[in-house]
């Protein structure tokens, strides 16, 4: 007797099904918590250094720091798109929630650390990386996993609230980070475990695969072209940004050069690689598509902007304005993540909105918008005086967040509609691939021009004013010559580095009270460092506005939203029976059994593409 076929298949996404909310609700817990570990760690560095007894301006400890803040992004730069395509083979759901659980168990083993000084250090890094492969795992499928559940035109809004959530965890885990470091240093990691648990266990309940699987093979020469030379790549950043043969910088250190070069040689490699082999870890095709590129490009120049924009107000902030206004340096980590909040306010109100709206005018028009409109509040805060109004900075600081959401949603909807459905998770890879590496890099462009500001002429002035308040010429130079980059973490780790460095040297005991008070006080540093950091500031916000004009011009060229690309396969052989266009925009093809009859292809739909070569959603 032969059975009757099966009408309801594992893939059914209806667009009424609660199943699409559920997805919603845990990836962008997923996303948030992945990005908050992103950024959290950044403002309670002063209490992580504290606790682990570690000096963070000896010169030798420069390096902890920096892998602190950017051996996550590494981690996540280089594997979201080998586990976005494995995600395509063995499952979306399955590797995202396995993710999860190693989220949960690296954060389980940060919350406690038997080491101190550079011991302790070490280890915090070590779990620090295999959280982000954690991370990884998440951020690379969760896109994937919506754009399989949401119907074609409510994907813009579900992919922009997954979004919103990413940036949005990045900001707001300043100030996290801020309130939890000041009850203590552990609680950082401690809030992902409840969380991490519970979102574990639900979304191994409750998620289920929805699309088919792209059973190919693993590119290992591919994957390790790739992962060793973007690695090298973005380690030779952290090599530059340290001092290195009595130069600033180390630019000139030949083992950062050999890390570049070699990271480029491999990775032009890998793109040869990938055109030769039978089942690549990336599908090249993809950059044929105009919204997938353009819209990875201009994602790649607002995601550098943004990170680099970001770490600069945090030491404007900390390292300067809060001094000056009187706060102490030992609270002003907690009060610049407060006072950043209209930044956060402005992405969270935009970016679901933009989404929205993405759905139903097009992803080009708002996404350019939003990078004109990025650019703009870049000149607007390089016009700023260092001692602002904070009204006028909130002002801006509100439009640059509001421009971050017009352009995140859509161009990630873009990105991910232009796409066939078997290809999702890579496709998610390679979005979050130039999103996390823009951050990495964005580190190492906007310090450097930072640094080369403050050199030119922050020595001298330091040297100077500490001799006109009585430090012997000696001290003072000895202080002057301190490399810019440690002012710099000094001020984002909310360290007075004239106090710091003076109390060795037993310099401030043989100087009046009126002189220890003036070096010591909140001002004294802050006053000397405006001049230098003006300059680096109107440099790096040129850059900031030049990023931006580039994103908009990138957006720009994506053309009209396609319909999704079919995946090779066996069904590109069967008989192609056209649909008339008056029907088809109007009336599905009626599905059987036999013969699928795709519909044309849709160049002015304002919607995020259409999934073709395979079976629709049901409605």
């Amino acid at each position: 007797m032969t059975k009757p076929p099966r009408t309801r298949t594992p893939r059914r996404t209806p667009a009424g099904d609660r199943y699409k909310w559920t997805a919603l609700t845990n990836t962008t817990a997923a996303v948030f918590m992945s990005a908050l570990d992103g950024s959290i760690v950044l403002i309670a560095l002063p209490a992580i250094f504290r606790g682990v007894h570690l000096d963070p301006l000896a010169p030798g400890n420069i390096a902890y720091l920096l892998w602190m803040i950017m051996g996550y992004r590494l981690v996540q730069a280089v594997l979201v798109v080998t586990v976005g395509r494995l995600g395509d083979m063995y499952g979306r759901v399955r590797i995202y929630n396995s993710g999860f659980a190693v989220f949960t168990f690296a954060s389980v083993l940060l919350s406690f650390d038997p080491f101190d000084g550079g011991h302790g250090a070490m280890w915090l890094i070590a779990w620090r990386v295999l959280q982000a492969v954690g991370g990884s795992m998440l951020t690379a499928n969760s896109a994937a996993i919506l754009t399989d559940a949401f119907p074609e035109e409510q994907r813009g809004f579900a992919l922009g609230i997954n979004q919103v959530a990413a940036l949005g965890g990045m900001f707001i885990g300043l100030v996290a980070g801020g309130l939890l470091s000041a009850w203590d240093w552990r609680a950082v990691f401690w809030v992902n475990v409840p969380v991490g648990v519970f979102f574990t266990v639900w979304a191994y309940r409750t998620l289920r695969e929805t699309a088919g699987r792209d059973r190919g093979r693993i590119d290992w020469w591919g994957n390790i072209t790739f992962g060793v030379g973007l690695s090298a790549t973005l380690i030779a950043i952290t090599f530059g940004l340290q001092p290195y043969g009595g130069h600033t910088m180390g630019w000139t250190n030949p083992l950062a050069d050999a890390l570049i070069a070699g990271g480029l040689l491999l990775l032009a490699a890998f793109v040869v690689i990938e055109k030769r082999v039978s089942a690549p870890m990336i599908q090249l095709s993809l950059f044929r598509q105009r919204a997938f590129t353009f819209g990875n490009l201009a994602g790649l120049a607002i995601s550098i902007g943004r990170g680099g924009m970001q770490f600069v107000l945090i030491i404007w902030l900390q390292g300067i304005w809060l001094p000056l206004h009187g706060y102490d340096y030992g609270d002003t980590p907690l009060w610049a993540g407060i006072f950043m909040l209209p930044l956060t306010a402005g992405f969270l109100v935009a970016g679901p909105v933009s989404g929205y709206l993405s759905d139903r005018l097009g992803s080009r028009g708002l996404a350019t918008g939003g990078a004109l409109l990025f650019g703009a509040s870049f000149l607007g805060l390089m016009c700023l005086p260092i001692d602002f109004g904070y009204w006028i900075f909130a002002v801006l600081i509100t439009v640059n967040g509001i421009a971050s959401g017009m352009f995140a949603s859509p161009n990630s909807s873009s990105i991910m509609g232009s796409v066939p459905a078997s290809l999702r998770g890579v496709a998610s890879g390679m979005r979050a691939t130039f999103q996390n590496s823009g951050t990495a890099v964005s580190i190492g462009v906007f310090f450097s021009l930072m640094i080369a500001g403050l050199a030119r002429s922050l020595p001298h002035t330091l040297t100077a004013g500490l001799e006109q308040q009585g430090v012997p010429a000696h001290v003072a130079t000895q202080v002057g010559q301190l490399p810019p980059v440690s002012s710099l973490f000094a001020a984002q780790l909310g360290v007075n580095p004239v106090q710091h460095l003076l109390q060795p040297s037993g310099a401030l005991t043989h100087l009046t009270a009126a002189q220890q008070h003036a070096l010591t006080g909140s001002e004294f540093f802050p006053t000397l460092i405006s001049g230098p950091f003006h300059s680096g500031l109107v440099i790096v916000f040129a850059f900031g506005a030049t990023l931006a004009l580039l994103a908009a011009i990138a957006s720009l060229l994506r053309g009209a939203t396609p319909a999704a690309p079919k995946t090779p396969g066996p069904r590109t052989s069967a008989a192609r029976t056209p649909v008339p266009r008056s029907s088809a925009a109007k009336t599905p093809a009626p599905r059987t059994s036999g013969t699928a009859t795709p519909s044309p292809a849709r160049t002015d739909s304002p919607t995020t593409g259409t999934t073709t070569g395979e079976t629709p959603p049901c409605h």
